[in-house]
């Protein structure tokens, strides 16, 4: 039997070679197409920044080894990353199927931190795995926005204003009440913004968004004054304290005050550029407190000057315009939510944590994302800014016919 010839081009090396070439150009182009890199830009930017500010801030806290906090900040830095380039190839629309599963996951693992969690300075809200401290109210504030842009595509049609508003406050503040009582009260306060946040963005009548701000208005008052006045301690009296202690900074500045006005002077000792690491006297002598977590943003004033700050300022604000140009372009409802919930949790803690530090805004014990120390805080945020970059890569397509926000 005669053997059928093959075709010359099929052993053609050269040939082979072209299409292996082609094959890999264009996986490694699927990769990367649609990602925002001006926002993965400032994010490495603000991680570096942080690496810089921990070496020097840091290197005397843990006795024989000065690069404790460099190199776990720089291992959860790195995990971070590559779960926000996976994320980003993760289609987000999935996360609507699965809404109710993850608040039932939200929920359950809030619950469990208060049965066996691990208690530090009073707080409960970590379970201890051993060589990590797992804090669901981290993670929680992605999934909360997750369930929360569901459920507001689910209802947002039904022309039920008053019933979507109440809806999401209801399911909001059943997480954020648990956390409250932790207590960790500057997250709670982080789930009421993504909440008002993507209340506003799905376009609930201003006369819901007047009465939310009227009734936090008085339960402010209540709790922080009226309460404690007839004898009722919602929060406890350091709690109070804390968040008071702003509006009269110099009645108590060796007590409650000590925090904001170590703070204010590291930052106005910096003026221009800095005092340097090495001349940095409210960081290295400790005169400044949690300077590697809340008050970091003062160890840059110090250290760096206005320079160092204004340049972690346009990183901030770099990072907050790209977030906004994704919602703005995604593809459907669900995909804009999700973008506004990550930059209400962005924009709320560098305006608290930055506020706090230059005393005018209560402490609250909100970190800095991406530049404050802390493995869940850096990681849930790369995290949130993965599903931002899912957001960006699968709003190429064209655009839903029917959404509102369209």
């Amino acid at each position: 039997m005669p053997t059928a010839e093959i075709p010359a081009q099929t052993l053609d090396p050269t040939g082979v070679a072209a299409g292996v070439k082609r094959f890999r150009d264009d996986f490694a182009a699927s990769a990367v197409r649609g990602f925002d890199w001006p926002l993965v830009g400032a994010a490495v930017g603000l991680i570096v920044f942080s690496l810089i500010v921990l070496h020097g801030a840091t290197r005397d806290d843990i006795p024989g080894s000065p690069d404790y906090y460099l190199l776990r900040q720089g291992v959860f830095a790195s995990v971070g990353l590559v779960l926000m380039g996976l994320l980003a190839r993760f289609d987000y629309a999935h996360l609507r199927e699965w809404r109710s599963q993850i608040y039932a996951f939200l929920i359950g693992s809030i619950l469990l931190v208060l049965v066996v969690g691990s208690a530090a300075r009073g707080s409960r809200r970590w379970i201890d795995v051993g060589f990590f401290q797992i804090q669901p109210s981290e993670l929680g504030k992605v999934l909360i926005i997750a369930v929360l842009a569901a459920f507001i595509v689910e209802r947002v049609r039904d022309r039920d204003a008053m019933r979507l508003t109440l809806g999401v406050l209801a399911l909001a503040a059943a997480p954020a009440a648990l956390i409250f009582l932790q207590p960790d009260l500057g997250t709670a306060l982080v789930y009421g913004a993504i909440t008002i946040t993507l209340l506003f963005v799905a376009g609930v009548p201003w006369q819901h968004m007047a009465a939310i701000a009227t009734v936090v208005a008085l339960l402010g008052t209540l709790v922080l004054w009226a309460a404690p006045a007839a004898g009722v301690n919602v929060l406890k009296p350091y709690q109070v304290d804390r968040l008071t202690a702003f509006l009269h900074p110099n009645e108590d500045p060796s007590g409650q005050g000590y925090q904001q006005a170590q703070a204010q002077i590291a930052i106005g000792s910096g003026q221009r550029t800095g005092r340097t690491v090495d001349h940095a006297t409210q960081t290295q002598l400790n005169f400044l407190p949690e300077h590697h977590t809340d008050f970091v943003f003062a160890v840059v004033g110090e250290t760096y000057g206005f320079a160092g700050a204004a340049l972690v300022l346009t990183l901030y604000a770099l990072l907050l315009w790209r977030a906004l140009r994704i919602m703005a372009s995604a593809r459907d409802q669900f995909g804009s939510l999700i973008a506004a919930g990550v930059v209400a949790i962005l924009m709320f803690q560098v305006f608290v944590n930055v506020g706090m530090n230059i005393g005018i805004m209560p402490i609250t014990g909100v970190t800095l994302p991406l530049l404050s120390y802390g493995g869940a805080s850096l990681v849930v945020t790369f995290i949130a800014l993965g599903l931002l970059q899912s957001v960006a890569v699968h709003s190429r397509g064209p655009r839903i016919a029917g959404n509102p926000l369209n």
